[in-house]
């Protein structure tokens, strides 16, 4: 029976009924110790409530470091083939017969750190772009589940994952446009003429600047849009329902396959590419051409047609497919370790620990 007492309720025989076991035993080793049964009470309810509500917190700043880290493994991995797709997009007709004439010609030319030119520009630029995408999507999905607290399950249907995914393009254009259009630049620099025009990324930035200030820097913003918006959405939902698909039933969820991990990862990239092709291919070509040359989107999207055909809408197709697998896989399984590292350095006993010993 509970006495009452100025430190909190004292229980003098059994504890009350729906406290956890750790919590009772802690109540009948002590007797004689004065304990806050009705805090403990509330946080037990706390923790049964939190249990029944279907929608998870969404920690959007672990998603944007992961992210970050996984687009530093995406530029190491992916590089090569990203180079030989932009060569090949923005390449004159006849300027190569196949992407293996294209290889070799780099290789003879730079050796295997040709592959690697222009790299700077993407891997100083790649970690907030993979931050702020990984970042936005999470967002989406918070938004989401905001707008549905009566929902029965914490699981995304398709439908939502392609939202969020969509959803996570519109921030990532403010940082990818101007990163991408130095990227191309630098990718294709000395690749018609044989001289180079830039020295590196900031003399790169400096001549395009001065040549049209901030408004060139962001020249193909809106071929970067209609490119990321559906390519994002095809690319999340992919990973989800490849990760699930993959997954065994009744394992652990917490803990990391890194086969299902990189076979979404790698299932992902290509669910993207089969749809961001014909823009990327039409954005290249804006961001890479001189001052004047197309009036926009449109007009890029008509004049490549019209002089190339509709095959040249899928020019870097191959190439991009292969850099999707590894590319990819490689995004994703350093956006999941890093979310591990992250959950465990945010752990409260973690937290608790590390307070004690300072």
């Amino acid at each position: 029976m509970a006495t009452p007492s100025t430190g909190g309720t004292k229980y003098s025989d059994n504890p009350p009924a729906g406290l956890p076991t750790d919590q009772s035993r802690l109540l009948n080793n002590s007797p004689s110790s004065t304990i806050d049964g009705d805090s403990l009470l509330k946080k037990n309810n706390q923790v049964k409530s939190n249990e029944d509500n279907p929608v998870p917190k969404v920690a959007a700043w672990k998603s944007f470091i992961s992210g970050g880290f996984g687009g530093i493994c995406a530029v190491l991995v992916g590089q090569p083939f990203d180079l030989t797709k932009t060569r090949l997009q923005t390449a004159q007709p006849g300027q190569y017969a196949s992407t293996t004439e294209l290889v070799k010609k780099t290789f003879q030319k730079d050796g295997i750190l040709g592959f690697y030119r222009g790299m700077s520009s993407p891997l100083v630029g790649v970690t907030p772009i993979f931050a702020v995408s990984f970042w936005g999507y999470a967002m989406g999905k918070k938004i989401i589940y905001s707008l549905t607290p009566s929902r029965t399950s914490k699981d995304l249907n398709y439908t939502e994952y392609a939202v969020a995914g969509a959803f996570s393009a519109l921030p990532t254009t403010l940082i990818a446009a101007p990163i991408e259009r130095i990227k191309v630049l630098l990718q294709v620099d000395g690749q018609s003429t044989g001289t180079p025009k830039y020295k590196g990324s900031v003399d790169c930035v400096k001549q395009v600047y001065n040549q049209g200030g901030v408004k060139s820097l962001f020249k193909g913003s809106f071929a970067t849009v209609l490119r990321d918006s559906p390519g994002s959405a095809a690319y999340f939902v992919a990973y989800e329902v490849a990760k699930k698909k993959l997954t065994p039933k009744g394992s652990d969820p917490s803990k990391l396959n890194l086969t299902t991990i990189c076979a979404a990862g790698g299932f992902a990239g290509i669910a993207m590419w089969s749809i961001a092709i014909p823009p990327d291919v039409i954005k290249s070509r804006l961001q890479s051409a001189p001052e004047g040359t197309y009036s926009g989107f449109l007009d890029c999207t008509k004049k490549t047609v019209k002089v190339d055909g509709l095959r040249a809408l899928f020019k870097g197709f191959g190439p991009a497919i292969l850099r999707a697998v590894p590319a990819n896989a490689a995004t994703f399984l350093g956006v999941e370790l890093a979310l591990v590292g992250l959950n465990k350095l945010s752990h409260p006993n973690l937290l608790i620990k590390l307070s004690g010993k300072m």
